[in-house]
């Protein structure tokens, strides 16, 4: 790997969660930055949420990491998902507070060093700027993959005023940013990514600039034509996401239609080989997937790993290629594969668990354990997924099988390709697939195309591959397209202990800070403030 080199994280937050003690303790007097480039600041902004150094440690909400998964993942959205197994438990369906403020935080961290890097730029000279622009189209896309994934979790947030403290002077009033709508954000995002993907297509990066931009990005390490797949795909991701909606419906349609008939103008991740992904090269730097063992695996009596038996019974009953590969049987299986089911006995669920380790685990060689597993921000399969669902929904059926099956395969070739990765031989040797039994596996009943006959059914195998597909990766994905799609359905315990929720949320509280130090532009917005007003695209 390029070494990480001349990255400067300027710290610069918006005034969204913390009083003012928080930042004047944590960050800088503005006035007294010191001085940062346009390249620099790229790489800091890329960096801060790839790999957060913050209070309580590497955070990583891109390149897998414990805290993320342990402390905002585990008991949430894989739960929500059934990504995993666990045993139920009273109050188990309401997100911690340490999840969804730690995340909240990180996240303007992230924003305020992104705000930092268009300080910086504003001050360019007007042929400075054109040179440098590529930064800032990269930068901006990197901004909008995660900013997606926020609203997904909350709806309405701080975001157009929101990280300008440093911008702002050091005002912390000025600084206070409203909340803007979760649709207008999309709507926001769409625009400039549309724009995006136009200006990459005539774009000209200098040479000196070009060899900086390789250097300073992490993510496609300068291939400007990896962006433009990048730039495309979340536009497919998002107008996917929000087609439901009134709103979007129309240009949804008319504008997922353009991107897959023009390849060309406007190309997608199509192949593993285009897959947008930070990855891991020197374990010796820090950007590494060596704590994800710790995020996912658990501490002392405290098993998080384990299999869901949804996913376990369909994989098991169709003859998933990817169950060896993702998954092993428990330790005292005997070679079966079982997963835990979400509605069961609790106390059959502790011993299976904790006493006969005889529920499956998430391979530990390929994921849990794979210190070189890859930050996944979009790939192949995904695109494939999404591409199938638009072309049933126009009645091109011909041609939401062939991207249906084409999911399927490249994401056995991306499980079995991201083993590849691994130093780890804990789980033992891996027998690899072949094309005889991925046809197989697309044929089995479960998942043959030909054999759902409504368009309904047909949703629903796309649905259960991309649900599949996502597994523990992309829960972020895996959990917004379970709410918008209802699809595959799944069965929880009704939580009787609660009496705010009893079935898993359709959103994130704020964090409490919030209320507090945000008061006036919270108070716009506070009665959106629970676990049961839907996303404006979760409309069925």
């Amino acid at each position: 790997m390029k070494k990480i080199l001349l990255i400067t994280v300027v710290v610069a937050i918006g005034f969204t969660a913390c009083k003012k003690k928080d930042f004047e303790d944590s960050y800088a007097d503005p006035g007294k930055i010191s001085t940062s480039t346009v390249d620099k600041q790229f790489a800091g902004t890329l960096v801060s949420r790839m790999w957060t150094n913050t209070d309580k440690g590497n955070h990583g909400y891109v390149v897998p990491q414990y805290w993320n998964y342990f402390v905002v993942l585990r008991t949430t959205l894989l739960h929500y998902t059934q990504a995993v197994g666990w045993e139920n438990s009273d109050n188990q369906y309401v997100p911690g507070s340490a999840s969804i403020s730690d995340n909240w935080k990180d996240y303007y961290y992230f924003l305020g060093q992104y705000r930092e890097l268009e300080k910086i730029y504003s001050k360019l000279s007007a042929s400075d700027q054109a040179d440098n622009r590529i930064y800032m189209i990269a930068a901006a896309i990197f901004l909008y993959d995660q900013t997606q994934k926020m609203v997904d979790l909350h709806g309405d947030i701080p975001w157009s005023e929101a990280g300008k403290l440093s911008i702002n002077g050091g005002n912390y009033s000025a600084s206070s940013a409203k909340y803007d709508d979760g649709a207008s954000i999309y709507t926001t995002m769409l625009d400039d990514l549309k724009g995006f993907a136009d200006e990459l297509n005539s774009i000209n990066v200098p040479a000196y600039i070009q060899k900086k931009f390789s250097t300073q990005d992490l993510i496609n390490l300068g291939n400007i034509t990896l962006w433009k797949k990048y730039c495309n795909s979340l536009r497919l991701r998002i107008l996917t996401r929000a087609s439901g909606s009134s709103a979007f419906s129309s240009r949804a349609s008319s504008e997922i239609a353009t991107i897959l008939s023009s390849p060309a103008k406007y190309p997608v991740v199509a192949s593993n080989s285009d897959n947008i992904k930070v990855a891991v090269f020197d374990l010796s730097s820090d950007i590494t997937a060596k704590s994800f063992k710790d995020g996912l695996e658990g501490d002392a009596g405290r098993i998080s790993n384990t299999a869901g038996k949804v996913m376990i019974d369909h994989m098991k009953a169709n003859g998933d290629p990817r169950l060896r590969v993702m998954f092993q049987p428990g330790d005292s299986a005997k070679g079966v594969y079982t997963g835990v089911d979400a509605v069961g006995d609790r106390s059959a669920q502790d011993a299976a668990i904790n006493r006969d380790s005889k529920i499956a685990l998430y391979n530990r060689s390929t994921v849990s354990r794979n210190p070189y597993f890859p930050g996944i921000l979009i790939n192949a399969a995904e695109v494939s997924f999404l591409a199938a669902e638009y072309y049933l929904k126009t009645a091109n059926l011909s041609a939401a099988k062939t991207a249906y099956e084409t999911g399927i395969r490249q994401s056995v070739e991306y499980y079995y390709w991201i083993r590849t990765l691994s130093n780890d031989a804990s789980s033992g040797p891996l027998t690899p697939t072949n094309a005889a039994e991925v046809n197989a596996y697309i044929a089995s009943t479960g998942v043959n195309w030909d054999l759902a006959l409504t368009t309904a059914d047909k949703l629903t195998l796309i649905a259960t591959q991309k649900w599949i597909h996502y597994s523990v990766v992309q829960p972020h994905e895996s959990w917004a397209e379970l709410r918008r799609l209802d699809a595959p359905a799944l069965s929880f315990e009704v939580d009787n202990a609660n009496n705010i929720i009893k079935q898993p949320p359709v959103r994130w509280f704020y964090p409490t800070s919030e209320s507090i130090y945000n008061k006036t532009n919270y108070d716009v917005v506070s009665s959106k403030d629970n676990l049961t007003t839907r996303i404006f695209w979760d409309v069925k």
